[in-house]
């Protein structure tokens, strides 16, 4: 994918977080349990971070001739979103605690994002 479509991307999760945040401070404030709630608000926070990293490696990509190195850690960052974001979004919301094996996962992706992105920027020249 060029880097305009990591950008969309990028713009996209951010909407997204941001009708995520405002959801449940407004609407699940009073339906989750505290518990719930903090786990909700965890996801929010680094879907905003890694969304906003995501627009990072966009912007990187107009200007680094690494293309393919950077679109790896896009498309890491984009498995964190899903994997570790989502399954805390659902845990959340449904209760299902079968869903918080899946958020280390996407912790390792964005780890592992924001490793190639330190490799690139190391190599670059």
């Amino acid at each position: 994918m060029n880097e305009r479509v990591w950008i969309g991307l990028a713009a996209a999760y951010g909407f997204l977080a941001v009708a995520c945040g405002a959801f449940g401070a407004h609407a699940l404030r009073a339906r989750l349990d505290p518990q719930a709630l903090a786990v909700y608000q965890t996801a929010v926070q680094y879907h905003f971070w890694h969304g906003l990293g995501l627009l990072g490696v966009g912007l990187l990509m107009l200007h680094w001739p690494t293309g393919e190195r950077l679109g790896w850690c896009a498309g890491l960052l984009i498995a964190g979103l899903l994997l570790f974001c989502g399954s805390l979004y659902a845990l959340a919301l449904s209760g299902a605690t079968w869903l918080g094996m899946l958020a280390p996962i996407g912790g390792l992706a964005f780890i592992a994002a924001w490793l190639v992105l330190a490799a690139v920027a190391w190599h670059h020249r």
